[in-house]
């Protein structure tokens, strides 16, 4: 199942996604004990993390029961500006009562192969011998149609086996570390975070072209029997066919 729900701006997109989050959290402690998320990189997120750090978010989480994970990060320490675990730690970790061995982050710092052994290693100890569901994965969506760490061209796309990989993102010049779409696509719910009209011909082309994942990767996230949330701004918007109907 997709939906898609469009927002004037980037602000109003991310109240809706941390309220989403907050909703998706008290559901699943409410079924399961624990609620499980993924987290992206980007502005976007940012905000959303903000919201979530503050009232009157923060204190609708029971946050001893939230285990965050990471859906993709760059090859790089923890405390190097360009990694998503410290801007995930700057905007939300540090400002919620989220015990610290329930953060699972990717560890840049180490070999790539030696990081993603260990990633996988993080993740089987954690769903131990149930089905590896995460929650909730939030997921943006770059200008070429990238997602997590899944770039165009690359074999991370059509991985059918393996939970983690690791590649070497030539047009970013870097190893990046991401979850696969064999996770991705066992997660109970994908939210998508789109804006700007930057994204506005790529959002187009993943949401009504045809299926090319090689060029598009985003359109490999078909979670089942879970579900896609698309939540866009306006500019990212501007370029979709009106709905029908």
């Amino acid at each position: 199942m997709t939906a898609i729900r469009v927002f004037p701006d980037p602000q109003a997109l991310a109240e809706a996604a941390a309220r989403h989050v907050v909703e998706s959290a008290q559901a699943a402690v409410d079924a399961r004990g624990a609620f499980s998320i993924a987290l992206s990189g980007g502005s976007t997120p940012r905000e959303l993390h903000l919201k979530l750090a503050s009232p009157p978010l923060v204190e609708q989480v029971d946050w001893s029961r939230v285990h965050v994970f990471f859906g993709d990060e760059r090859c790089v320490p923890p405390a190097d500006e360009r990694s998503n675990y410290r801007m995930a730690e700057e905007t939300l970790l540090n400002r919620v009562p989220i015990p610290r061995n329930q953060i699972h982050r990717m560890r840049g710092e180490l070999p790539p192969e030696q990081a993603v052994e260990d990633y996988e290693r993080e993740l089987r100890d954690y769903f131990k011998d149930e089905p590896p569901r995460l929650d909730l994965i939030l997921l943006g969506m770059g200008d070429n149609g990238h997602c997590a760490s899944l770039f165009p061209g690359l074999a991370a796309v059509h991985e059918q086996q393996r939970w983690v990989v690791a590649e070497y993102v030539a047009e970013v010049s870097m190893w990046r570390i991401t979850l696969t779409p064999v996770i991705i696509n066992l997660a109970r719910e994908v939210i998508f975070l789109v804006a700007g009209a930057a994204k506005a011909d790529m959002l187009r082309q993943v949401l009504e072209g045809p299926f090319a994942p090689d060029e598009r990767p985003a359109q490999i996230v078909r979670p089942s029997p879970g579900e896609v949330v698309w939540l866009i701004d306006a500019a990212a918007a501007a370029k979709l066919s009106p709905p029908t109907g």
